[in-house]
């Protein structure tokens, strides 16, 4: 009897797990087994090495799903994770082997994020790091214009900050290189930008759905991310060696 991957979600900055919730309704519904773990947020070595604990801990094939910053997360992850079998990202950045986010993300020409970021401080080690969040007032345009500004404005309220280190740390492993992918484009994507979007997209070879949205195009129309991932799930799943 064939496997079905567990899809393991793995949200970006300035959110939280919920940020998938509608996109876990409808994989329930059709019976997939879901995993959507916190990501840390505090930069690629430690968020990717979180991330393949989780993969590594799941049984079974793993589908690893990432969303913007996720993106970067998954593909660092999947090369420690034996059992990951395909890569979704969505609306995301999908970095090569030494690339720096901070280096990638200025080079985008539809990105308006960087005039909405709001730096503090937090402890690290014994002395203080840097971390940034979206100013609330910004944050609908930026992030999701696509969705109700009464919505947005919990979101603002609720955003978790992301360190410095996950735009500092370069990328060491690019899992996208032996890993069949798919990705989603939005072309309304203010935060990472729809350009550079597509364009890590083409490079991976990932296939490409383009939908009509914000750079949380996840919450905005879940159904048809869902229709995507399972798709993928489906191109994914193998039949037992010796089956006939």
């Amino acid at each position: 009897m064939s496997e079905k991957a567990t899809v393991v979600l793995v949200h970006g900055a300035f959110a939280d797990a919920s940020s998938w919730n509608g996109v876990i309704e409808r994989l329930h519904a059709s019976d997939v087994r879901v995993v959507a773990p916190p990501n840390p947020l505090r930069g690629i070595s430690i968020d990717s090495a979180y991330t393949a604990s989780v993969f590594e801990q799941t049984p079974g094939p793993v589908l690893a799903v990432g969303h913007s910053y996720g993106g970067a997360v998954i593909t660092n992850a999947a090369d420690h994770a034996k059992n990951v079998v395909g890569l979704v990202f969505v609306s995301a950045f999908i970095p090569d082997e030494g690339e720096l986010l901070g280096a990638v993300a200025p080079t985008s020409k539809d990105s308006t994020l960087s005039t909405a970021l709001v730096p503090s401080q937090y402890p690290a080690d014994g002395d203080t790091a840097n971390e940034f969040a979206i100013d609330p007032a910004k944050l609908h345009d930026v992030f999701a214009a696509d969705l109700p500004e009464h919505q947005t404005a919990v979101m603002a309220v609720t955003q978790r900050p992301i360190a410095e280190a996950a735009f500092s740390e370069p990328t060491v492993g690019a899992a996208w290189k032996h890993l069949p992918s798919w990705a989603v484009v939005a072309s309304g994507d203010k935060a990472i930008g729809t350009d550079l979007v597509r364009s890590h997209a083409v490079r991976a070879g990932a296939k490409i759905t383009e939908l009509d949205g914000s750079h949380v195009v996840m919450v905005s129309q879940p159904e048809a991310v869902a229709d995507l991932i399972m798709a993928a799930v489906t191109a994914t799943t193998r039949e037992p060696v010796g089956a006939a």
